[in-house]
């Protein structure tokens, strides 16, 4: 299916490894120009040599999400690069474990800061541009239980903050016909997932228990399914789609675990 995304300017946040990076490959595959903003210029410049290589374009700028005038920098180099913005996925993030009983407030207020403050940051900034283009916002979530990873008391209010976020947005925009949506991230096997997985004494007994309660094909969302759903809510294809939450999990949040 040609999903009508040849040249649109689209803002990956953490675009270039993981989730992100699954994101940016959809979208530059399907003809867009993925813009990819992060703070590690080598890890971004390697994804934008990738996709370069492949014949498709990109663009990056450098920034770290906290701040905001680094953040402003990024848009007004999009702009001044291309003249336009027609999507923004919000998707950089990080579980941070900021608990309750071992946390304090600092460390909770930072974990908003890089979790969900820069969600509204980069839509506010991009606003004046999409109204223009009339264009999509997805924010990428995670389910806001995360039972058995530890104190998550930051990472938890986070993404309750995005899904909430996702609704009201599209409440807000509807006068200038922006989509606004979210894809909802359960069990999907990045390299911080990875790196989670490895912390516990026995790793692949861990994970084996997580993807037999899958209920499609016991087996781990893949990255490419993320960004193939995020590719779709961007294009026209879904026209008629806003506010909406998408689970793409293979049923873990939902469906009956006695499957």
């Amino acid at each position: 299916m040609d999903l009508n995304l040849k040249d649109k300017i689209i803002i990956v946040t953490g675009g270039s490894k993981g989730i992100g990076w699954g994101i940016t490959a959809s979208i530059a595959a399907e003809g867009a120009i993925p813009f990819i903003i992060g703070r590690n210029e080598e890890d971004v410049l390697k994804a934008v040599k990738t996709i370069r290589n492949t014949g498709r374009n990109a663009a990056y700028g450098i920034a770290e999400l906290t701040i905001p005038e680094q953040c402003e920098s990024a848009v007004e180099k999009v702009v001044r690069e291309f003249g336009r913005i027609d999507g923004l996925v919000n998707n950089a993030g990080v579980n941070d474990g900021i608990g309750l009983e071992h946390g304090n407030y600092s460390d909770f207020m930072r974990s908003i800061q890089r979790n969900v403050a820069h969600y509204y940051l980069m839509a506010h900034l991009a606003l004046p541009h999409l109204k223009k283009s009339k264009g999509a916002i997805v924010n990428i979530g995670s389910k806001t239980s995360l039972t058995g990873q530890g104190g998550t008391s930051g990472y938890a209010a986070a993404n309750g903050g995005r899904n909430s976020l996702t609704r009201e947005w599209a409440v807000e925009l509807l006068p200038y016909s922006i989509r606004v949506n979210a894809v909802i991230v359960a069990e999907c096997y990045t390299p911080l997932y990875d790196r989670w997985i490895k912390s516990f004494d026995n790793p692949e007994e861990k994970l084996a228990g997580i993807t037999k309660k899958i209920p499609l094909d016991n087996r781990m969302t893949t990255a490419e399914e993320i960004a193939d759903t995020v590719a779709f809510l961007l294009s026209n294809k879904s026209s008629h789609t806003t506010g909406q939450l998408l689970f793409v999990d293979g049923g873990y949040t939902h469906l009956d675990r006695a499957l």
